[in-house]
């Protein structure tokens, strides 16, 4: 059965999962964590949809529509010049 995030667009099926570890090794945020025989999905509301974790998952246990999240709002207004996006809850920049 696949778990979703109901604040993002991450999905993870841990029934895919071959529990490699390469989930957690590169989400920044520590959303996957190392299970006994898949990886948890300890904090997916942390999820900035960067979409690391889609792309070094080997089996496709994990979905994110990445570019919709905080980390390409973060890297918008990088680009704009902007300090900080002000990501968050009740934040308009992570809409």
């Amino acid at each position: 059965m696949a778990a979703v995030s109901q604040i993002n667009t991450l999905q993870y099926d841990a029934s895919l999962c071959v529990n490699c570890g390469r989930c957690s090794e590169v989400c920044p945020h520590g959303v996957f964590q190392p299970g006994e025989a898949a990886a948890v999905l300890a904090r997916p509301d942390a999820c900035m949809e960067c979409g690391a974790c889609q792309l070094n998952c080997p089996t496709g246990a994990i979905e994110v529509e990445s570019g919709v999240g905080c980390a390409y709002a973060m890297m918008r207004a990088a680009l704009r010049g902007k300090s900080e996006c002000g990501c968050g809850p009740g934040s308009d920049c992570c809409s």
